[in-house]
């Protein structure tokens, strides 16, 4: 359980580095919109080089057969680069990714609780609803120092 925490440490750890360098790289070029396709190729790239050393026995036939919503990922994603490019040499990489972080906790609190997409129940308690909020407040302090 360990390397996945640290996996998912390092993955938030590169967020708002990807925020800060694709919203530099937009302005530079002066299209926020260009450099998020630039990331996605790049991003792409990277994927496939993963999927060569670490093949996925017949992903790809097997993709073509599950329900079409679970694509809505890569929309997602999409919005997500599009909205941090253009936002955050406007708003600040901290606000942006402070309210991403908020976002985060308010869809994974109700993901959880209903099990939504198929994730493991977890219900929403009220020490739970309390450390989310703990959380919130700990990010804003963050942002007003």
């Amino acid at each position: 359980m360990a390397h996945y925490a640290a996996i998912m440490l390092a993955a938030g750890i590169g967020v708002p580095i990807l925020a800060a360098l694709n919203a530099t790289l937009g302005k530079m070029i002066g299209s926020p919109n260009a450099a998020a396709v630039i990331l996605f190729a790049v991003a792409l790239t990277a994927s496939v080089i993963v999927l060569l050393v670490l093949p996925a026995d017949h992903a790809f036939a097997k993709a073509a057969k599950v329900p079409k919503h679970l694509f809505l990922g890569g929309v997602l994603v999409a919005f997500y680069v599009l909205a941090i490019t253009h936002v955050a040499p406007h708003f600040g990489v901290g606000n942006a990714v402070f309210l991403v972080l908020v976002g985060q906790l308010i869809s994974t609190a109700v993901i959880d609780h209903f099990g939504l997409f198929g994730a493991q129940v977890t219900p929403l308690t009220w020490i739970r609803a309390g450390g989310i909020t703990l959380m919130t407040i700990g990010v804003a302090i963050t942002q007003l120092a």
